[in-house]
């Protein structure tokens, strides 16, 4: 587990749960001194760009929660450097309830799964809106020119902290792509994927 996500992560109140339950002691050594320099190695990297959605956490101004699914084409979620993400923002629904809640708080939390392999990753940061119009050379580095969507927006992220979770509890489910390359190729079961990660309780 990385310092720098512990450090977020682990408050006070936390701690008290966690010297409660016994497992106190094994993250103790993790949150302690100094946060190591945060930044995506390729493995990160190749995860995030497979990836064709993701789960975002907002906060609003009442202080309550908010879980948005982001989904597009693969290699939507982009990586732009070693700690920056950023995806285009298509048009929705127009409630725009995670665009409100970052321009009251740029605090975001990303979960990105993969079911087939059971990993998952989780990525904390702080979140930049873009106009399309006053910076069009960003969401050109964001856009995927071959799906039809609308753009409203980029959405940029400084990546603060991340943890890979361990796989326990992680149903393995396929898209219908997933399927279908199964059938083609006559496995029957997915490759093994390497995990990334503890194995310690998950969180």
């Amino acid at each position: 587990m990385a310092r720098a996500f512990a450090k977020i992560a682990f408050t006070p109140g936390v701690q008290a749960v966690q010297t409660r339950m016994g497992s106190r002691h094994a993250y103790r050594s993790v949150d302690m001194g100094e946060s190591e320099a945060v930044a995506l190695t390729s493995f990160e990297t190749e995860f995030i760009r497979s990836r064709d959605s993701f789960y975002q956490g907002t906060v609003g101004e009442n202080g309550w929660p908010y879980v948005q699914h982001r989904g597009g084409p693969i290699g939507f979620l982009k990586v732009l450097d070693a700690r920056t993400i950023g995806y285009a923002d298509f048009s929705g629904n127009r409630q725009y309830i995670s665009v409100g809640n970052l321009e009251g708080d740029a605090r975001v939390s990303l979960f990105l799964m993969d079911y087939p392999g059971q990993r998952r990753l989780k990525i904390w940061g702080h979140a930049r809106l873009i106009d399309k119009d006053s910076e069009p050379a960003l969401i050109a580095r964001l856009a995927s020119p071959d799906y039809p969507a609308r753009i409203e927006r980029g959405v940029l992220i400084t990546v603060d902290a991340f943890d890979w979770n361990c796989p326990k509890f992680i149903t393995p489910r396929f898209t219908e792509r997933e399927l279908n390359a199964l059938v083609d190729d006559g496995l029957g079961q997915p490759a093994p994927r390497r995990q990334r990660g503890g194995a310690g309780p998950h969180g």
